[in-house]
């Protein structure tokens, strides 16, 4: 009997008679991964090599970070709203949601709980003696507005800046939490709309289409980032800057790869999956966050690549941008991590109901990250001044390696947030497990979304046909995306 064809082999990728296959090389440096770790090398010598002209490469990293956070919010109100009205119903919405959530409080917690646990066993601030008398408070000036205002406004007023002044405003402020509000708001309303709504629901997928079309050229651009973000870090600071304060910032390394193989292993094992596949798969888009120090660089990308495994677009579009304020759980580790750190090297003393104190403040502030210029001092700073034991000036100690350390945050974080998204589609049953599986063992290769091809965008749209990317196809006899 004939054998079913492989998920997603639509497209032939065999060469012709006529042709011969590529060079192992020539596909390594034509692909985004070989391109962007090309990047990664370049980058490091010319800092090293040529530190004054490389510090002045700076503007390219920046510029491709802000070209990416130009897209993320209208993808993110597509993606969401395309993904509603493909749900099949509002109460399904709503308990995504809720197991979203639900998922992120507990492996926040654990990360915190971790932080604390590495600081206590390890005391990587113990013997400094630093007297906070002698700290340069000029340092913190930046940042001390900001983390009064996260500390004073508590859970009522962090709640309320999820609200935008206006519908537009949302957009144009680029807080991704509160484009998520009015894209849930506007799927739904669409939703209820029934029929009436179809020319809309095609509207938004030719305009999601357009901006993944718009991403591909951007995503090009990935390795001239990457390379003057690079050639920046290492030509001002130089490698020597980690031996500063090395042992804090080789212990949140390394809590970061035990969080991310033991935990979120055992958590991706529990649904059927493993994460070292995952992490390979996105291996280009880490390569990515690796050098620009920012997850919100690949965050388009990363939706993208979920859909393409064969996670319902309702769950991607729903756990992503909102695992980006609720779910940073290498954030988490960092929080507590340095906030013992401080504590151990200004010889403040805690006691078993400080760390719960800070541990129980931890989960407050943690939730309010992204999005604030400086977002990781800004919360620490926050978060001790509501802890007023530890003093707040000990923040300078940590200042010099905070680049280093946001590099694991940022990897950190985005692993996080595409193992929850896995995690919650298990539950719901919304990810077609043998399309997951064929994708993460390579027998499905993912090269027409790193060449800026559209991903699919009315998955589970009945009546609607709409574009899908190159390559993605139902299981045969099993309905698409499930």
């Amino acid at each position: 009997m004939q054998q079913p064809a492989l998920p997603g082999a639509g497209r032939p990728h065999t060469p012709t008679p006529n042709s011969s296959p590529r060079h192992p090389i020539h596909r390594f440096t034509r692909s985004l991964f070989g391109q962007v770790l090309i990047a990664l090398v370049l980058g490091t010598v010319l800092g090293l090599a040529f530190p004054e002209f490389a510090a002045k490469l700076k503007p390219l990293g920046d510029a491709f970070i802000k070209l990416i956070k130009m897209l993320i919010a209208p993808i993110v109100f597509c993606v969401v709203v395309a993904g509603i009205c493909g749900a099949g119903e509002l109460k399904k919405v709503g308990r995504v949601g809720v197991k979203a959530v639900v998922y992120f409080e507990i492996v926040t917690t654990i990360a915190l709980a971790l932080g604390i646990l590495l600081a206590y066993v390890f005391q990587p601030g113990a013997g400094m003696n630093v007297n906070p008398a002698s700290l340069d408070a000029s340092a913190m000036s930046a940042y001390v507005d900001n983390a009064a205002k996260v500390a004073s406004g508590g859970t009522v007023d962090f709640l309320l800046k999820l609200i935008p002044s206006t519908m537009i405003g949302a957009f144009s402020s680029g807080d991704v939490l509160q484009v998520l509000l009015v894209s849930v708001l506007f799927g739904c309303a669409l939703s209820l709309i029934g029929e009436p709504g179809r020319p809309l629901v095609r509207l938004i997928d030719t305009f999601s289409q357009t901006l993944f079309k718009m991403m591909g050229f951007i995503i090009k651009l990935a390795p001239l980032g990457v390379l003057g973000a690079v050639a920046f870090t290492v030509g001002k600071y130089g490698i020597g800057s980690l031996k500063q304060l090395g042992f804090l910032v080789v212990l949140f390394y390394g809590a970061v790869v035990v969080f991310v193989a033991v935990v979120l292993g055992t958590v991706m094992r529990m649904s059927g999956f493993s994460v070292f596949k995952l992490i390979k798969y996105l291996r280009a888009e880490l390569l990515v966050v690796l050098g620009t120090a920012s997850s919100d660089s690949v965050l388009p990308q990363v939706m993208r690549k979920l859909e393409f495994m064969g996670i319902r677009k309702s769950v991607v579009g729903l756990v992503i941008p909102t695992g980006y304020s609720f779910n940073l759980d290498a954030f988490s580790i960092y929080l507590t991590l340095a906030a013992v750190f401080i504590a151990q090297a200004t010889n403040t003393a805690l006691s078993m109901a400080d760390l719960l104190g800070i541990l129980a403040v931890a989960l407050v502030t943690s939730k309010g990250a992204h999005g604030i210029p400086g977002s990781a001092i800004v919360i620490l700073a926050a978060t001790l001044s509501a802890h007023p034991a530890i003093p707040a000036i000990g923040l300078v100690l940590v200042l010099s390696v905070d680049w280093f350390i946001g590099i694991a945050r940022a990897l950190g974080n985005l692993i996080g947030n595409c193992v929850a998204t896995v995690v919650v589609a298990s539950w719901e049953k919304d990810i077609d497990r043998e399309r997951a599986h064929a994708v993460l063992n390579g027998q499905i290769p993912a090269a027409e979304l790193d060449e800026g091809l559209s991903a699919p965008v009315l998955d589970g749209l009945d009546g609607v046909e709409g574009s899908q990317a190159p390559g993605y196809a139902p299981v045969p006899g099993k309905a698409t995306g499930r």
